[in-house]
């Protein structure tokens, strides 16, 4: 039993991508894992071809076999050592704690699909699910971490930008919905059926279906156009201006942060002049002696 605790840090240590794989059973781990999700994702994509699907059915259900079954040991083995993790030293909160955590959620959901299919709920939306393995990749990425990072760092002003265009996205159908009612009950008919309209706008996507006919719904459509460019620039800038911050506290913390290589080097370079010094006074005792001996025999002659 004292061989459990050591093997499930091992455990730990191997399935934890945040080092980047220091030996070669973590990197062929974390490559081997990233490998399968990809092969998932390009299986979901070419099983939904029915030419595809009816030639290399057997292939794809092998795929998903072998998929949930390795998943589904990754997860258990994940789960069973999250305890070693800091936040979740306590064996049975800290395993909850560590299942409700959106990695361990994007794992469950990972395998879940394939559980209640066979249970013969066979729900074309819940095979479709399996895409969700794609976002396991997540785990193993940094530049998804950062993202994420300033996303989170960032979020209060991204809520006020959503809440600005939000705003304005009702507000400019509810005018158009005032001028076009009238010549097209049919297209602007009510104010949500008038959205679809103000989100193609203001998102300069312009599909065409929905558009004014009136002069003054024309001139509106114009300015709501122009306003849109500058409207869904400013979520944009919040998040390059969180990547520019975030890379320079990275550059920050690099140049502040002391280099291993040059600490052991500065040590190695005191020690060898501690050793000279010691050498020099050793050889300079040496000579004082020998002529102390050298004055007393001939003291002695």
């Amino acid at each position: 039993m004292y061989r459990l605790p050591l093997l499930r840090a091992h455990v730990h240590r191997i399935l934890n991508a945040s080092d980047g794989g220091q030996t070669t059973i973590e990197r062929v781990t974390d490559w081997g894992l990233i490998g399968l999700v990809l092969l998932n994702t390009v299986a979901v994509v070419l099983e939904s071809v029915k030419s595809l699907d009816a030639h290399y059915h057997p292939f794809f259900v092998g795929v998903e076999l072998v998929s949930v079954y390795i998943f589904t040991l990754e997860y258990v083995l994940r789960v069973w050592s999250s305890i070693e993790a800091p936040n979740y030293q306590r064996p049975w909160r800290g395993r909850l704690s560590f299942v409700v955590s959106p990695l361990a959620l994007i794992d469950l959901l990972a395998i879940l699909p394939f559980y209640l299919t066979f249970g013969l709920l066979d729900l074309r939306i819940l095979r479709m699910v399996r895409l969700f393995r794609l976002f396991k990749v997540a785990r193993y990425v940094r530049a998804l971490h950062v993202i994420g990072h300033v996303v989170r760092r960032k979020r209060a002003e991204l809520l006020v930008a959503l809440g600005v265009i939000g705003l304005m996205l009702l507000l400019v159908s509810t005018l158009m919905y005032t001028v076009e009612s009238e010549a097209q009950p049919d297209k602007f008919g009510s104010i949500p059926d008038t959205m679809w309209w103000g989100v193609a706008t203001l998102t300069t996507v312009g599909y065409g279906d929905v558009f004014p006919i009136t002069p003054a719904g024309k001139v509106l459509s114009s300015v709501i156009a122009v306003l849109g460019l500058g409207l869904f620039a400013i979520p944009t800038g919040i998040l390059a201006s969180g990547f520019s911050e975030h890379i320079q506290e990275e550059h920050e913390g690099e140049a502040t942060t002391p280099c291993l290589h040059c600490e052991q080097a500065r040590q190695q370079v005191a020690h060898l002049q501690a050793q000279l010094a010691t050498k020099d006074a050793l050889i300079a005792s040496k000579e004082e002696t020998i002529e102390l001996l050298k004055v007393a025999f001939n003291r002695t002659n």
